[in-house]
């Protein structure tokens, strides 16, 4: 199974309460941090959101 690499590159500070939130689920909570998740909808969903926030890359 494909997974992402998603690292938090712009700050949360002054972004709306569930853009928080839905950053915070993911494990992202300062710039520069990086997680791995797997690469389903419900992630692609987070992604989709906050993505202007993110940056994203495919591991395997």
């Amino acid at each position: 199974m494909a997974k992402l690499k998603i690292t938090l590159v712009k700050s949360l500070n002054g972004r709306l309460q569930k853009h928080i939130a839905t950053a915070e689920s993911l494990g992202l909570r300062k710039i520069g941090q990086q997680t791995i998740q797997p690469d389903n909808t419900q992630t692609r969903g987070k992604i989709a959101k906050i993505g202007y926030l993110l940056q994203v890359t495919e591991v395997e």
